[in-house]
Parts: structure tokens; sequence; C-alpha cells
């Protein structure tokens, strides 16, 4: 009697952990700021940046101080715009509204986000209803990446809130239209015109694109003298001690605090620079010294780049340029962010583009360079300072001339700009700043979103415009430069380390996958027959960087020879491991069937495996065979098939 053994290579997949994801059912638009006391009303929803690109922070108002929630899941997850059972929820929490502005405010922190991944979010509970779903989506956690950043909405600074939001909105359509893969959106405060208007707060976060993208908020002159700043727009790692408000009181309707977060390489520090001297009650600047001071020190050593971003420009070219307190800002500033090694300083409140020279405490690092220079090279201690135009049209502010004093001097090179201006640009359209962050340069583009025609309300109600659409349009570049850091006497050395391929998992029979024989049977004091033989060497292969537990296991089915057949749980093994790698243990032995009502490999058997953490490699695997089949069955040739399966995690 010959038998046969055949084998078919069947692979199962072990289950990956489910993680957070979004599913996208996005919402039209905000609600308007009236609270209905039932049902209760969630409005005002704004995503927010988080301490690291794996967070992000939601905010909305309420109607109802009630328990409520983020939930949160990824897109592909949802079915008909429903959340799984799986939906994560982070709980929420705030406090009651100042009178003018009514209900609450809410926020709550969405942790443990995956790189590349689509998420949806609802606010809300089981219990008060949810809000619409809308959905945002993480990129890469390392490597190059873009912001924007937008100079002073300020809605409602025209007059007409309704023109002040059709070109904000606009502007983020644009912005992001043309830059979809951007991942923060920087402000350069002044989100309105008046701190504590609902209305013009409303029409702010009107556009859903400040659901879709995280929002860094920054509080201008316009935001502080209310709590509606505080209420709508909850920051990371905030300090929000006396000395980073203006009147050195946190409980008073003023808003304050300064913050920071890193996002991949990029340490990026906030500061509420309306307080800037201590006569107002404040710390001043004094305290925002300190501040940069301390968080470079502690985290600067997680990022490449630090990048500073507060309100009032301190190297501007417009109405504000002359102010005194930008006067004492420009003392008070500069060195300490020269000494710290801060790379970019973003700022607005004087509508206007300025982008400055390179400067090292407080005067031009390098003589030579020249205006508008494409590549600027930062030497020890050069600071790049630029301040943005209005992204909303609301206002604009003209380019004013440089006086004959040291601090708002002409530029000996360019006379009729002031001395620490290398382009300075006001042609009353809307702009935006797009920023490029590479593994050793900052790519900064100062870019228009609009162009004299609507929206555009400060002209549309009577301010000049002297920008030619055909050659100015929107999305051109207005002025870039590239900025190089400055590496010390020594040469560093860079390298990107990508993601591991995840490898693979699988196995093959070695060599040639010649039939099994076991040869003929010989019989065994007649009372059954016996055969041996060893199986083809099984070769395991496992490059896998997850180092997954994984197993090999096999059974047969009858043995037949046309119409005769006898059970596969006569066959039994003895499995090996003929070399090692890959972790390989080879499985227990299995006894013939025969004579003790067994079920032999005619069930699933273990050939070998290997644990979680183990080595990666290739391994040969191998069973000595066992068969002993009843003397009664009948003569003819048999053949199985055996039957292999993988299963890993």
């Amino acid at each position: 009697m010959r038998t046969h053994l055949s084998r078919r290579n069947r692979a199962a997949a072990g289950a990956t952990a489910a993680v957070l994801g979004v599913a996208v059912a996005l919402g039209s638009g905000l609600a308007s700021p009236v609270f209905a006391a039932d049902p209760t009303t969630l409005s005002s929803i704004v995503l927010g940046v988080g301490a690291n690109e794996t967070q992000r922070i939601v905010n909305w108002y309420s109607s109802a101080d009630t328990a409520q929630q983020v939930q949160v899941a990824p897109t592909a997850d949802l079915t008909g715009g429903e959340f799984p059972a799986s939906a994560v929820t982070f709980a929420a929490t705030g406090a009651a509204n100042i009178a003018t502005s009514g209900g609450y405010n809410r926020h709550a922190t969405i942790t443990g986000l995956k790189e590349n991944t689509a998420y949806s979010y609802r606010v809300g509970s089981e219990t008060d209803g949810w809000s619409a779903a809308y959905a945002f989506t993480t990129q890469d956690f390392e490597g190059d990446y873009d912001f924007l950043f937008y100079g002073d909405p300020q809605i409602g600074a025209s007059g007409n809130l309704a023109k002040d939001q059709a070109g904000w909105t606009d502007t983020l359509d644009v912005s992001l239209a043309a830059n979809p893969k951007a991942e923060i959106l920087v402000s350069g405060g002044d989100q309105v015109e008046t701190a504590n208007t609902e209305a013009q707060w409303n029409a702010f976060l009107a556009s859903d694109k400040l659901r879709q993208y995280p929002w860094a908020a920054t509080i201008g002159n316009h935001d502080v003298g209310g709590k509606a700043y505080e209420q709508h727009l909850y920051t990371p790692n905030t300090d929000r001690s006396a000395a980073y408000y203006s009147n050195g009181n946190p409980t008073s309707n003023t808003s304050g605090g300064d913050y920071w977060y890193v996002y991949k390489d990029t340490l990026f520090i906030d500061l509420n620079s309306n307080s800037y001297a201590t006569s107002q009650g404040g710390g001043g600047d004094a305290a925002h010294v300190k501040y940069v001071t301390d968080v470079v020190k502690q985290h600067g050593g997680e990022a490449k780049w630090t990048v500073l971003v507060y309100h009032h420009s301190i190297y501007s070219a417009a109405s504000h340029a002359k102010d005194s307190d930008a006067k004492v800002r420009r003392t008070d500033f500069p060195k300490t962010f020269s000494d710290l090694g801060v790379d970019l300083v973003l700022q607005g409140h004087d509508h206007v583009y300025a982008r400055s020279y390179l400067i090292k405490n407080g005067e031009k690092a390098n003589a030579a360079e020249q205006p508008g220079a494409e590549d600027v090279f930062a030497g020890p201690g050069g600071v790049l300072y630029v301040t943005a135009n209005s992204a909303s049209g609301s206002k604009y502010y003209d380019i004013t001339k440089p006086d004959a004093s040291g601090t708002n001097g002409p530029d000996p090179l360019k006379p009729s700009d002031y001395w620490y201006s290398s382009v300075q640009n006001q042609e009353h359209v809307r702009s935006y700043i797009k920023v490029g962050v590479r593994s050793d340069k900052l790519v900064v583009e100062y870019i228009r979103s609009g162009t004299c025609a609507a929206p555009n309300a400060s002209v549309e109600l009577g301010s000049s415009c002297s920008n030619s659409a055909e050659t100015q349009g929107v999305g051109s570049v207005v002025d870039k430069v590239t900025v190089h850091p400055y590496h010390g006497d020594n040469q560093d050395i860079q390298v990107n380390v990508p993601n591991a391929k995840p490898g693979e998992f699988g196995w093959t029979i070695d060599g040639y996958n010649g039939l099994v024989d076991l040869g003929t049977a010989v019989e065994k004091d007649g009372d059954y027959f016996a055969a041996s033989g060893s199986l083809n060497s099984i070769k395991v292969s496992d490059s896998r960087r997850a180092l997954s537990p994984w197993s090999l296991s096999a059974s047969v089915g009858d043995f037949k020879d046309a119409d005769k057949s006898f059970s596969g749980a006569y066959l039994g093994w003895t499995p090996y491991v003929a070399a090692a790698g890959a972790g390989a243990k080879a499985g227990a032995a299995v006894e013939s069937g025969f004579g003790t009502d067994g079920k032999g490999l005619s069930v699933s058997r273990g050939l070998g495996a290997a644990e979680q953490g183990h080595a990666r490699g290739t391994a040969l695997l191998g069973a000595d065979l066992d068969l002993k089949v009843p003397a009664d069955v009948a003569k003819g040739n048999y053949r199985t098939t055996l039957t292999i399966t993988a299963l890993s995690s």
C-alpha cells in the first residue's frame, strides 16, 4: 500500500487592533448664537491644535449646562453617516459664558490620533443629542509639512459683517484649495473687531474649514477685552497666570495666557502681547521673555525649529510701526530671541505685509543682506520677522515713511523703507502666508487670496486698490524667501529614516515540492499496517517590523483510492525545527489514532510557532510521519492532502 501527501498553501491573517478614525458627514455651517432652552443647542464648533500632532482640541458652545463629549471614529468606520460602537469619546469641561455670550462653553481634547488617518467627530451626548459630524485628516507625523498663517480677520472692522465674513471665508477656501494638505492654520490675532460680540464670532467661525483644520489661536488687541476669546478658543499647555494678562487679573473680563505646543519638528510658542508693561498690572514683556526662555530650555530639544507667534508686530511698515508699545517690545524681545536660536517670528496687528531682514540682537544681522533676497542665511542669532496683512479684507493700513530716529530710521539700501524691512507691500487685497517646514530650511511665501474685486470689504466700501488681477491674481506669490539655518562652527549630519517596510510573513515548501511517499506499508503481527517518512521541509520567513506571533498548523482528510478510503486520524507526526530562525519552535508530537480512538492529524495540529517579539528571519520546519492503519483496510494506493494553515496577528 502506497500513500501520498500533497499540500495546499492557505494563510489566514489575524485581526489588528482598532484605532480612532473619522467618519464624515460634514455639517453645513454654524447655527445662530441664539440658544433654545429645549432641545440643547450646540454651536460655535471649532477644531484647535493640541499639545502635539497626536492631539486636537474641540471647542463649542452649549445652551445647556450638561455633561457632554466629543465622539471620534475613523471615517472609514462610519456606515451611512452613523458612528460605530467602537467610536471613542472624550469628556468635555467648561463653564458658564459671560452674560453677553449666553449659554456655556465646552472643550475636549482628542488624544491618541494615528498618522495618515481620516477622522470624523461630533459633540454633545446621547442625552442632549449630537451635533453634525465633521472630519479632519492627519498626515505623516514625521518629515516636511506646510502651515498657513493668517493676519487679522478682525470680523466687523469694516462695519459690514456680511462682507467681512465673505472675505474671510473666501480666503480660507482659496488657501486650502491651493494647500489641501496644510496641517495647521495659525492665527495672527484679532479674530473679531469687538471682543464680546457673538455675531462677529459667529461670522468668524462660519466656515467649516475651521472644523476640518486645526486653528492655532492668538490673542489680538481686539480679542483681549472680554472672555469670548477664551470661551471659544481653548489652547494647549496654556499658562493663565496673572503675569500673562494685561491687567494681571485672570478672573476679570479679559482674556490672556501664553501657550506652546510641538508639532512635528517645530516648537511653537504663542504670546499674549497685549501684556507688555507692568504698569498695566501684568508681568509685562519681562514675563514673556522668561516664559519663552523656560519653554525653549525645557522643550527646544524636542524640535529642530522654533517659531514664535504674537499679535503686535515689532518690525512692521504701516500705521503701527511707530507706536510707543511697538518700540518697547522692539527693545525687550530681540536679544532674547536671538540668544535662544528662534528661527521665525510671525506677527499681525499692522494690516500690511512686511518681511524683515534677518535681525540679530535688535540690529540687522548682515549689513550686506540685500532687499528682497530670495535666500537668507541666519548665521548665529539671525531671526526672521514677518507681519501678515488682512486675511479678510476688513481693514488695511497704508505704508508709512521712516523717520530720523534710530528705531524707525530708513534703510541705507532703500531709503524709502524702514531699516529693518527687506520687503513691504500693501495692495489692499486679501492674503495669507504659507510656511513650508523642510528638513533644512523654512520657505516663507506671501500669497494673494483675493484681488480688488469682491469679496474685499474695505475696497468695496471705498478704499483704494492697486492690484492688477491679470498679473497679480488669486494664488500669485508676492514674496518668497528661503531661510537657511545656522549650524554653528561644526558640521551637522542629518539623515531621514523612513518608516520600516512592514515586512512579510509567509511559508513555502523548501526546494522541490515532490510527493511525500511513505512507501509500502509493512504488516505488523496481522494487526495493522505501518509506514513512515518525512514531510518536505517548510520554509517560514518573517521580516515584519511588528515581530508579531505566528503559527503553522496542518491537518489531513481521509486517505482515498477510488471508492476505497480510511481515516486521516491514523496518521501522526513528530515536528522538528530543521534550521532555526524567526523564533520557530516545533509543535507537539501527535500519535496515530490507531488503537487509541485518537484523532491524529484528522484535526488541525501545530507544526511550529513563534511568540511575540521573536527575531526576524527564516526557519525550516519538518515532521517525521507515522502511519498505522487497521489490517482489514483493502489493498490500494491511497493518497490524502495535508492542508497547512498559517496564522499571524
